[in-house]
């Protein structure tokens, strides 16, 4: 299966399956509703039987009913008559309770009294029971508004930790998959037919958005001569032809390279070495590496031979604390290769697995810096023949086709093993990933995708075209 194919699986292969499973219900719930109306008509027909059952039954029962209310009013006539003899017995006695009833009244005056003072006490005992109970359940309520917002917190927490390497892809190359994809559809929409023009324009898109001259070049020379473009009758066939081809031409760029990062277990330690111009990242980048490995299980290393820029060997100093990784440091304006002996010398003798080397920022053109990066080089090498095993330029993937220039004077001068694109997520210029796989023949092995220690991913070819593509097809 090519990538493409896999692509297309992994984008719509869920959607299928929960298509096939709807369809599965439709069909059972289309059986069972004869049964279910069969079901409906006999249970209405055991109602009806039921209904005239007791209608008999209640017909019955009404004649003696008749007879029992008809003698039940010749005894209440009598009974009338009996209640009003002794009503006028009752009149004569009255009189007589007269006198005795005043007295009682004045007794139960006082009761009365007495009984409305302990009705407020206790309705005075009551209300402040009432409102301790109330604020006892504010209090209670605040507290589990509290809780609530803390276990939110620890929920967003772990979502994050639990979130996939597709998904820290795609959010990643967010930006990227936009843009392009704006691009590329407002470029479809304008066309009608594909002629010359069109193959024109195509290729200025995909300069515009950092494929690379070459590799765009390539890309539209390929598809004059494409079968299926020309018999392509919507925008979204001619779309799906173009970013096919771009897919292969990405897939085939990256045979025969291995994207991992090299490790010898009889290597102790193994060497990486970081170089790049200033600002591309590499103190972040090596801060993050080291944590990752760390975590693995492994030991590791670092050397601070950034001894020219500013603040360059605290920010690692600040990395190793976090990391709890030891650093390697030397004096102020120290010699690079000085403090590299010895990170080495060190490495070797508490047998470390991983070293990695910072080294100060460099232009590709000024050969007295490149120069002492040969010299870093042959200092490891005076200890450590076969190292260093990774020599890894890091680039700033925000700068588009200004990293792809510095990777090939960097590799005519130095000879690197591999690249590091950094800072992807924050721009949209993450198509030059096509450009380096396709005119280079260096590997890209690291690749920064957001700012968390976690967002320093290895290169994976289809999860990136997945993330770079997905919405185009």
């Amino acid at each position: 299966m090519g990538l493409f194919d896999k692509i297309k699986k992994s984008l719509f292969g869920k959607k299928e399956d929960e298509q096939e499973k709807e369809n599965d219900q439709q069909e059972v719930e289309t059986k069972q509703a004869p049964e279910n109306e069969h079901l409906e008509d006999a249970a209405s027909e055991v109602e009806l039987e039921n209904s005239d059952h007791n209608l008999e039954k209640e017909t019955k029962q009404t004649e003696p009913n008749d007879r029992v209310w008809a003698d039940a009013g010749s005894n209440l006539e009598q009974k009338n008559l009996d209640q009003e003899k002794e009503h006028e017995v009752q009149h004569d006695d009255s009189d007589n309770d007269v006198d005795n009833r005043n007295w009682t009244d004045a007794g139960s005056l006082l009761e009365k009294q007495n009984q409305v003072r302990e009705e407020e006490k206790q309705e005075a005992k009551e209300k402040n029971e009432a409102e301790d109970l109330e604020q006892a359940q504010e209090t209670e309520e605040s507290e589990s508004v509290e809780q609530e917002f803390a276990d939110s917190q620890d929920q967003e927490i772990a979502q994050e930790d639990q979130e996939s390497d597709q998904d820290r892809y795609d959010r990643g190359l967010e930006k990227t998959n936009h843009s392009f994809g704006a691009k590329l559809n407002a470029f479809f929409a304008k066309f009608r037919s594909v002629d010359e023009d069109f193959f024109d324009d195509l290729e200025d898109l995909l300069i515009e958005s950092d494929v690379g001259f070459e590799t765009a070049e390539q890309l539209t020379d390929s598809l004059r001569d494409e079968a299926k473009l020309k018999n392509a009758k919507s925008h979204d066939e001619l779309k799906q032809v173009v970013v096919e081809k771009l897919v292969d031409i990405y897939d085939k760029g990256g045979q025969g390279k291995d994207s991992s990062l090299a490790y010898d277990e009889n290597a102790k330690p193994n060497v990486y070495l970081f170089v790049g111009v200033n600002g591309a990242g590499k103190t972040t980048t090596i801060g993050k590496l080291a944590k990752r490995l760390k975590d693995s299980g492994k030991s590791v290393m670092m050397v601070a031979a950034d001894t020219f820029r500013a603040g360059a060997v605290e920010q690692l100093v600040e990395w190793g604390r976090r990391d709890g990784v030891e650093v390697v440091t030397g004096k102020s304006k120290a010699d690079p290769a000085s403090v590299v002996f010895e990170g080495v010398s060190q490495a070797k003798e508490k047998g470390i697995d991983y070293l990695l080397v910072d080294t100060a920022g460099r232009l590709q053109n000024k050969v007295n810096l490149m120069n002492e990066l040969d010299k870093i080089k042959r200092t490891i090498q005076k200890i450590l023949p076969d190292q260093p095993n990774e020599i890894l330029l890091v680039l700033d993937g925000s700068t588009g086709q200004n990293a792809l220039l510095q990777a090939k004077d960097f590799d005519k001068t130095t000879k690197l093993t591999g690249l590091v694109l950094t800072k992807l997520d924050g721009s949209s210029k993450g198509g030059v990933v096509l450009a380096i796989r396709n005119e280079m023949d260096l590997p890209v092995k690291l690749v920064g995708l957001g700012e968390k220690v976690d967002d320093l991913a290895d290169f994976d070819a289809e999860k990136f075209a997945i993330g770079l593509f997905q919405g185009l097809i």
